[in-house]
């Protein structure tokens, strides 16, 4: 009798237990849905920076060269006075390639993308490496 007793409370409880963890699975799932109804991914509805006021300056760098630096609201997101991703203080030749990786910074920023890496091969791809 007991035995039946100690089976039905552990049956009771285990649905108990699933039940909570189907409730809080539904609460915090993949989709959000904002005001207007559309359905939101999570990193979108806790996204800081997709309206940010966000603004590149290209710095001056070693031996004449070119780094930039991020600002997001006013403050200083990213330093980076010199070429991310390879060996050496040496900036970008131009201030242009510069800008043009600090655009791309911003892009990964506004999309929520941190820290905002920039790679060889996208820097290949934005044709500043010389």
């Amino acid at each position: 009798m007991k035995s039946k007793i100690l089976i039905i409370f552990l049956s009771a409880a285990l649905l108990v237990c699933l039940w909570f963890l189907w409730n809080s699975r539904e609460q915090t799932g993949t989709a959000e849905r904002n005001r207007n109804n559309e359905t939101v991914s999570p990193t979108d509805a806790v996204n800081p920076y997709a309206d940010a006021d966000i603004k590149a300056v290209a710095i001056p760098s070693h031996n004449n060269t070119f780094g930039y630096d991020i600002y997001v609201f006013g403050s200083v997101l990213v330093h980076q006075p010199s070429r991310p991703g390879l060996p050496g203080r040496e900036g970008f030749t131009t201030e242009e390639d510069a800008m043009k990786v600090a655009e791309l910074v911003i892009k990964k920023i506004r999309n929520n993308e941190m820290p905002p890496t920039v790679t060889v091969e996208e820097l290949r791809e934005l044709g500043v490496l010389r």
